[in-house]
């Protein structure tokens, strides 16, 4: 069920503290986290603590948590002291979702050319 904790979802156990992960932000509904594989200087997840399986579901299923994502977003590229940065939302696994729980990714550090990947 939308929103629901799945036990075999790894960003659920990083949100209930069962994997650890380097943490840079946490508000009531949102996690921050540095990504293990990082693409850039700054590569840093952000994941709302409920789970909802991309990027589409989230904004379907709750509007105002897809807004609460996005404005972490904002609050790890300003901590970051990021001038100009990308935030990602991979959905599918053609377009490179690994883990089935909603995730923006924010990268910034270095030049970004376009397109990417």
């Amino acid at each position: 069920m939308a929103g629901e904790p799945q036990d075999d979802c790894l960003f659920c156990k990083i949100v209930a503290g069962s994997i650890p992960a380097t943490i840079v932000r946490e508000t009531d509904t949102t996690v921050a986290f540095r990504d293990i594989n990082p693409q850039a200087p700054t590569h840093v997840l952000v994941i709302p603590k409920a789970h909802h399986k991309d990027a589409g579901a989230l904004a379907t299923d709750s509007p105002e948590l897809a807004a609460d994502v996005l404005r972490e977003a904002q609050a790890v590229a300003d901590d970051e002291k990021l001038e100009s940065y990308r935030i990602v939302f991979n959905t599918g696994s053609g377009a490179g979702q690994t883990v089935w729980h909603v995730h923006a990714h924010v990268l910034g550090g270095r030049g970004l050319q376009w397109p990417p990947g």
